[in-house]
């Protein structure tokens, strides 16, 4: 079996934090900075429901997904169910939610966010593995992993 990022240049493109203006991102920096990344021949994209209140996942839209050809670069998201979910559908809703705001069509990489803690069980109370798995049967999710942010000892 080959290296799964065999064929992904080894530095992403992290949209946590981007160019600002007010309290909307600066979607001509962002542009020009995805061009530059692109340009120097780098392809992985990572972004997260709940980036800049959902502002990082409309920009990744605008400043790539609609601007390149979808075979050309690796997007991922993150799923954070601990994160204002109160019942199932609110949590699964965050996976389409994603998927409508950066148009994508598919996530190449789709992490279950931030486990670890007392964060870890909305997971299981809201069936998001279960959820998440049938997405990827689909073809809407084409790598399923999750994300930790937690003391080793736990």
């Amino acid at each position: 079996m080959a290296y799964l990022g065999e064929n992904i240049k080894k530095l992403g493109f992290g949209l946590m934090r981007l160019p600002m203006i007010e309290n909307e991102v600066d979607i001509e920096k962002t542009k020009q900075m995805v061009d530059i990344f692109m340009g120097k021949g780098f392809t992985y994209f990572d972004t997260a429901y709940g980036y800049i209140n959902g502002k990082s996942e409309e920009a990744i839209k605008v400043a790539l997904v609609d601007r390149y050809p979808r075979e050309s670069f690796q997007l991922a998201t993150k799923l954070p169910a601990w994160a204002g979910a109160k019942t199932t559908e609110e949590a699964q809703q965050m996976f389409w939610t994603s998927l409508k705001r950066t148009g994508a069509g598919y996530f190449d990489f789709y992490l279950l966010h931030n486990l670890g803690d007392d964060r870890t069980q909305s997971f299981y109370d809201f069936k998001i593995w279960d959820f998440l798995a049938k997405q990827k049967q689909k073809g809407l999710i084409k790598h399923l992993g999750f994300s930790m942010h937690d003391k080793a000892a736990m």
